[in-house]
């Protein structure tokens, strides 16, 4: 049927927010002592939120087993720096707001869940000019787990009255799929972003969408009874 409710994560599907978190991770690295990442890795390291980010820069590693020493003063840091510059290079990807837009004109509910912080995330969809586009937005620190955890997914769904089944996710990332999966939304990804480890080919949504200004089409072509 119909989707009830249209789940959007942000970095990387909605946004090319890496040149603003690689320019804050840099800071952050130079200030004490340490040679730059580069945005090359940054964009390796989105999608598991600031915490994980700021780990992974200081430590070089995709899954530190323990924070570093002076990891609170580096997220401090970063944060800082980053507030301040959340949306200095950040653009939206082509067809994200035609999309969003389209959707609203066929009065689809849709919501942000992203697992960023609501102190960048509200400002930077603010900037973009996308914040209204949304009736709900699910930060990070709203919930106690995190994408690839279902809890903010299932939490939307409640929200709205919805069965998740009548829901769908659309990201970039293992992180989409998985917690999209493990709530029974139905996912799609985009081939673009920051899928971190593998490629987007290798995450088994239930299909690849090259743009999001061809949602509504993929929707009244693919979406049937099937999905109560």
């Amino acid at each position: 049927m119909r989707p009830r409710l249209i789940a959007f994560d942000l970095d990387g599907t909605l946004v090319e927010s890496a040149p603003d978190l690689a320019d804050a991770v840099d800071q952050m690295l130079r200030e004490r002592g340490r040679p730059e990442a580069g945005e090359a890795a940054v964009r390796q390291w989105i999608g598991n939120g600031v915490g994980m980010l700021v780990k992974r820069a200081l430590t070089g590693l995709m899954w530190p087993v323990a924070d570093p020493p002076d990891f609170v003063e580096a997220l401090e840091c970063f944060s800082q720096h980053y507030e301040q510059h959340v949306c200095r290079r950040s653009t939206l990807y082509p067809g994200v707001r035609e999309g969003l837009e389209a959707l609203r004109a066929e009065h689809y509910p849709l919501v942000c869940i992203t697992n960023k912080h609501s102190r960048f995330t509200r400002p930077l969809l603010q900037q973009l000019g996308i914040d209204t586009l949304f009736d709900w937005v699910g930060c990070g620190d709203q919930f106690t787990r995190h994408k690839p955890d279902p809890e903010s997914l299932l939490h939307a769904a409640e929200r709205f009255g919805l069965s998740p089944a009548a829901c769908w996710m659309v990201g970039d990332s293992r992180n989409d799929v998985l917690a999209a999966r493990a709530a029974g939304f139905g996912v799609l990804c985009v081939p673009y972003g920051y899928p971190g480890e593998g490629t987007v080919d290798s995450l088994a949504a239930d299909d690849i969408i090259a743009s999001l200004d061809q949602l509504p089409d993929w929707f009244r072509q693919h979406t049937t009874e099937s999905r109560p």
